[in-house]
């Protein structure tokens, strides 16, 4: 008897689920105001972070940068300034753990309590697994998934306390679909979408449902990081298309955006199609672009 009573209302939330999915496409989301929120993002010198950045601005968001690189934080800073924004910018190197922890504490004591994370700061090495050396494959674990855990550690505890925030990891479609000569990256990308993925669970198990989470897994980006990347079917993103994608899913409460969003078809494609036409496709969307082959590592 209980098992049919659990079948019952299975079905009553798969029916109701499909329509609430169907009352969304026409109607709009509702919309929150991110005007007066603190907003720490991580690899706000260049790209992607700069972009969120002055998106943030825009919107009257109070801005703490962090980066690596001193004259691309400075820079972003002064850019957000201009708009009108208070920002503070922080050196910081996303690879260690202790000086993560050093700035938050920085932070928290003289600036404020931190209600929107951005986990944007990545690194990337395209090569083959043999020829991307030791080091870094740690780097990118180090900065594409262990900074995340690190940084959500260091303001978690207040968000948790007024139960009230919003956690957003910055992954990559390298963390649903696997590409070649780049084994380390997209494993530590596959991290952050689990990261991501069990720590939305586990806060909800917690009852803490103030504390929103959302991952943004855009296909390959025109910033640089990756030569000359190309693809015959689709299109390399500019970063203003992410930006305005990763906002949208901020202001809107989504968990997963993936840019464009026809990803969510092709991970649909995955599960259903048979390998043989799989490879078909994956030949028609490969993305290709400059990397290390065939040279073997020297650790």
């Amino acid at each position: 008897m209980n098992a049919f009573w659990d079948l019952l209302v299975f079905l009553a939330a798969l029916v109701y689920g499909y329509l609430e999915a169907l009352v969304k496409l026409f109607v709009p989301a509702r919309r929150k105001s991110v005007s007066g929120e603190l907003v720490l993002i991580t690899g706000a010198g260049h790209g992607v972070g700069r972009g969120t950045a002055l998106e943030f601005a825009r919107r009257q968001s109070r801005l703490v940068l962090w980066d690596i690189n001193k004259h691309g934080v400075e820079e972003t800073a002064a850019e957000c300034e201009r708009l009108g924004a208070t920002v503070q910018a922080f050196v910081v190197d996303c690879s260690k753990r202790e000086e993560i922890y050093r700035a938050a504490e920085k932070v928290q004591k003289e600036i404020g309590d931190v209600s929107i994370l951005v986990n944007n700061a990545g690194v990337i090495t395209a090569a083959d697994l043999l020829s991307t050396q030791d080091h870094q494959i740690e780097r990118m674990f180090e900065v594409n998934i262990l900074a995340h855990m690190w940084t959500t550690r260091a303001f978690l505890p207040t968000m948790m306390k007024n139960n009230y925030g919003h956690i957003v990891t910055v992954a990559s479609a390298a963390g649903h679909f696997v590409t070649s000569y780049m084994v380390a990256y997209c494993s530590s990308k596959f991290a952050a979408v689990g990261f991501h993925k069990a720590l939305t669970e586990e806060l909800s198990t917690l009852g803490k449902d103030g504390i929103k989470t959302t991952c943004v897994c855009p296909v390959f980006i025109n910033t640089g990081f990756v030569k000359n990347p190309s693809t015959r079917l689709g299109k390399i993103l500019e970063i203003e298309e992410v930006v305005k994608a990763l906002m949208e899913g901020i202001v809107t409460n989504q968990k997963m955006v993936f840019v464009p969003s026809n990803q969510r078809l092709a991970l649909l494609f995955e599960r259903l199609f048979p390998e043989r036409a799989l490879n078909v496709l994956k030949k028609m969307t490969e993305v290709k672009f400059d990397a290390i082959i065939g040279q073997r590592s020297t650790q």
